[in-house]
């Protein structure tokens, strides 16, 4: 099968995003025969005075739509593209020369329906947008889940920076309507569709996450209260691992407190963690500055992961509350 590749992203107000994104589409290496669908997805503020600077290097679809979120657009753009073999992105991200390469490569050697790719931070990046990256992709903390070399077999695809063929998008019916855990999901159901999947290491994006440390705790405090709900959808897909970031953050408290009665080795146990990820972070970043915010965004996410999943294993798992009405901020009403 000859492959046609259709970039499919979703945008919600960001012009300078999409320009920067587009800028790194018009540099790909090799081949040059895709197509972009952009969705707006209810911006106020839209792109297409950027996407107008690109009509003669670009071949772009655009529309606009009223905004039903990310997975539903993404979704539309799917519906909307020509391609046999779509790839997702993220407004956020930006693609290195070789990605397109990576990709065609990859797939001609060991063809699947659905891959991913992993996300780094380029160089320009703020000290912040580092720790962060360094934080959701180190196997100290997530267990290489967004891309770690031990991830490539039985890989869960985000969207970020993910593919899937036509026809696993047509037999699937794409995204559902939580968000986060719309991939998850999605990848489950390809699974579970008899689909495969995999991790390309080489085809990486440059993530910039338009981030602060409020957002990053909302963030991560989403994706906790997600996966106890996609545990209740889909049983086999349980792992005891998703408790780690809770017990980590009860193991921390009790630590402390332990510590002021005079038992001083589980705080010991702490600081010792920390300062393996500190050396990690140093050796990865070469910044004494990054390495120390990569602390604070370590204990961010443990927090913001580890209660949001308890809380939500309590509603959903413990008292079966109906996920949608006792969190009706993780779900898009698609129109």
């Amino acid at each position: 099968m000859k492959l046609q590749f259709s970039f499919i992203i979703p945008v919600y107000n960001r012009p300078d995003e999409t320009l920067e994104l587009l800028q790194s589409l018009a540099t790909l290496k090799g081949n040059t025969n895709f197509e972009i669908v952009i969705v707006e997805d209810g911006s106020t503020i839209t792109s297409k005075h950027v996407i107008e600077q690109f009509d003669n290097k670009l071949n772009i679809k655009y529309f606009f739509k009223e905004n039903t979120g990310p997975g539903d657009s993404r979704n539309y753009g799917m519906q909307k593209a020509s391609g046999n073999y779509f790839i997702i992105l993220d407004s956020d991200c930006v693609l290195p020369p070789n990605y397109l390469n990576a990709v065609t490569q990859s797939l001609s050697t060991d063809y699947v329906d659905c891959f991913g790719g992993p996300d780094a931070a380029k160089s320009s990046f703020t000290n912040l947008q580092k720790a962060i990256n360094f934080s959701m992709t180190s196997f100290i903390t997530t267990g290489g889940i967004r891309g770690g070399k031990n991830s490539v077999n039985k890989f869960q695809p985000r969207s970020f920076n993910m593919g899937i063929s036509k026809k696993a998008f047509l037999a699937s019916k794409g995204f559902g309507r939580i968000h986060p855990g719309e991939d998850p999901d999605l990848t489950i159901r390809l699974w579970q569709l008899g689909f495969k999947t995999k991790l390309i290491p080489e085809a990486f994006v440059y993530h910039k996450r338009r981030i602060s440390w409020r957002k990053f705790y909302n963030q991560v405090n989403k994706f906790g209260l997600v996966r106890p709900i996609l545990n209740v959808w889909h049983p086999s897909t349980k792992k005891i691992t998703y408790w780690f970031p809770s017990v980590f953050i009860i193991g921390l408290l009790m630590a402390v407190a332990l510590f002021f009665m005079g038992f001083k080795w589980l705080l010991f146990v702490y600081i010792l963690y920390f300062l393996i990820a500190f050396l990690l972070a140093l050796v990865a970043s070469k910044s004494i500055i990054v390495a120390g915010l990569a602390l604070v965004a370590i204990f961010y996410q443990f927090l913001g992961y580890g209660f949001g999943f308890l809380k939500s294993t309590i509603a959903v798992g413990v008292l079966k509350k109906d996920p949608e009405s006792y969190f009706p901020n993780l779900f898009f009403k698609h129109k």
